[in-house]
């Protein structure tokens, strides 16, 4: 063997384990409020497999996580007192998250998100009827908040649009999103005209998420399991609905839902107790998690109209508080507030439809999950 094929052959082993080791990696994070932990997972999209990494101490009640728009950074919210976020730094490598500083809140929120840009925190408080801005540094940490605003009643989610230019805010108290513009240079919002715009009676909604084209809002009904579609004007930030489609067939035997702090003493009627929504990076299905029956709802987005079909139902973790779907589209990781174990899904690419191919051990009150890819 010549030193000229001996080299041409060492250079393609080596380009071999280069690309091996260059091959995307995946990782889940899943937030345990009954055990202060957030646990993490490495996502193996050929297998098909989770695989339990660590358990990262929080120092508290941890329940909504954020990632930063680099994915560098997690965020992780304590409900407890003080109530205050998190950051954590993302190792690429290995999934590990490096704990990087705190930064107080208001209230104890019941989400947060942070801005396309990367350099504010939005929360919403359910408790306290406020939300907050808080200021993201060059490292990636979150301060204290600097701005705090008085809301509608039970403030539930809240999130930027697309172009970081507005943010809108689900108020469950009083069937409404408020709707302002964002100033990026000094985290300032200001109402838009109208200041917000209605759902209907009795949807108490909840979460909410932009299609993947930036053209519709998705907001779900905690208590009706239904999802109604806005249209976004960017020009003006305007929300316009445009319909509502059920996720809670006439099977499932549920009644109309109402906050559970109003439920009176002794009534276990079921009710409908929706909680989570997201999208397919494709925009094709949309997905809900409704806690009492413990399911996954899905539907098909017309991507012109942004109708939405209801398709199926598929039973899942036992109260299904959060979920998320992977970068690829091709998996959902479902967390269960009352299951010992965390489910993985194959997401069927024609059709939607979920089937469970792995689990994985999770902690107490698991409810909240974050997954990235780095390829």
């Amino acid at each position: 063997m010549t030193r000229t094929t001996l080299a041409a052959l060492t250079a393609g082993f080596c380009l071999t384990l280069h690309g091996v080791a260059a091959q995307a990696a995946t990782y889940v994070y899943v937030s345990n409020a009954g055990d202060g932990v957030i646990s993490s997972y490495s996502l193996d999209r050929d297998r098909g497999a989770l695989e339990p990494l660590a358990k990262t101490p929080t120092g508290g009640e941890v329940m909504p996580l954020a990632l930063s728009p680099d994915h560098l950074h997690l965020y992780a919210t304590l409900r407890n007192e003080p109530p205050q976020v998190v950051s954590f730094r993302l190792d690429p490598t290995n999934g590990e998250l490096s704990r990087q500083g705190a930064g107080s809140l208001p209230a104890s929120m019941a989400n947060v998100d942070v801005d396309p840009s990367g350099r504010y925190l939005f929360a919403a408080s359910y408790s306290d009827d406020l939300l907050s801005v808080s200021p993201v540094d060059a490292q990636g940490v979150i301060g204290d908040a600097q701005a705090t605003l008085p809301t509608g009643q039970r403030a539930h989610a809240m999130h930027a649009s697309p172009d970081g230019r507005f943010a809108y805010a689900t108020n469950l108290g009083e069937d409404q999103l408020v709707q302002y513009r964002f100033d990026g240079a000094s985290g300032k919002l200001s109402p838009l005209s109208p200041a917000a715009v209605s759902t209907p009676s009795q949807t108490g909604p909840r979460h909410f998420v932009f299609s993947p084209d930036g053209r519709f809002v998705y907001v779900l009904g905690e208590f009706s399991g239904a999802v109604t579609t806005y249209a976004y004007d960017e020009q003006s930030g305007q929300l316009t609905a445009l319909g509502t489609a059920t996720g809670v067939p006439a099977s499932s035997k549920l009644i109309r839902g109402m906050a559970r702090e109003d439920i009176p003493a002794g009534d276990d009627t079921p009710r409908i107790w929706a909680a989570d929504i997201h999208t397919t990076p494709d925009g094709r299905f949309v997905y809900i998690s409704e806690r009492t029956r413990s399911r996954i709802s899905a539907f098909e987005a017309d991507p012109d109209s942004g109708k939405l079909t209801f398709l199926r139902t598929t039973e899942v973790e036992k109260q299904p508080r959060g979920f998320n779907i992977d970068p690829s589209g091709r998996f959902m990781v479902v967390s269960g507030q009352l299951d010992d174990e965390v489910g993985l899904y194959r997401i069927a690419p024609q059709t939607g439809e979920l089937t469970r191919v792995d689990e994985a051990p999770t902690g107490k009150n698991a409810n909240w999950v974050e997954i990235v890819t780095f390829d």
